[in-house]
């Protein structure tokens, strides 16, 4: 059986840090592509940023490029999102999912890494808190 179990979410204050930690079983991370996404409450599953297991294959959304940077362990099984100078409005429940191949940003909405519909598996969820 297919699980995502995300950890590492918490209170944080404006300007600090977190490390959120998605741990994966039932399957081998090699081949998939590994994404992590997050949602207020009232507003839409927001992508964050997607990688792969090939060199130059991880994307960011514009809103934490700079701030967040996801990076994977495939021997632990696990994908990480390291996030820094956090913002109120970054308060939400963060995700981690994942879909078998790399992550694409191309044109076919229907397979670019931040369409929720492209991932195949889904945690459920640790929430995130930022003070301001």
């Amino acid at each position: 059986e297919v699980q995502l179990v995300e950890s590492g979410g918490g209170l944080v204050q404006a300007g600090g840090s977190l490390r959120l930690s998605c741990a994966a079983s039932g399957f081998t991370l090699d081949d998939y592509g590994l994404g992590w996404f997050r949602q207020a409450p009232g507003k839409e599953r927001e992508g964050l940023s997607c990688i792969y297991n090939v060199a130059n294959n991880t994307y960011y959304a514009d809103s934490v490029k700079g701030r967040f940077t996801i990076s994977r362990d495939n021997a632990k099984k696990t994908v990480y999102l390291q996030m820094n100078s956090l913002k109120p409005e970054d308060t939400a429940v963060y995700y981690c999912a994942t879909f078998l191949g790399p992550c694409d940003e191309g044109s076919d909405y229907s397979i670019r890494w931040t369409t929720v519909g492209r991932y195949d598996y889904w945690g459920q969820g640790t929430q995130v808190t930022v003070s301001s």
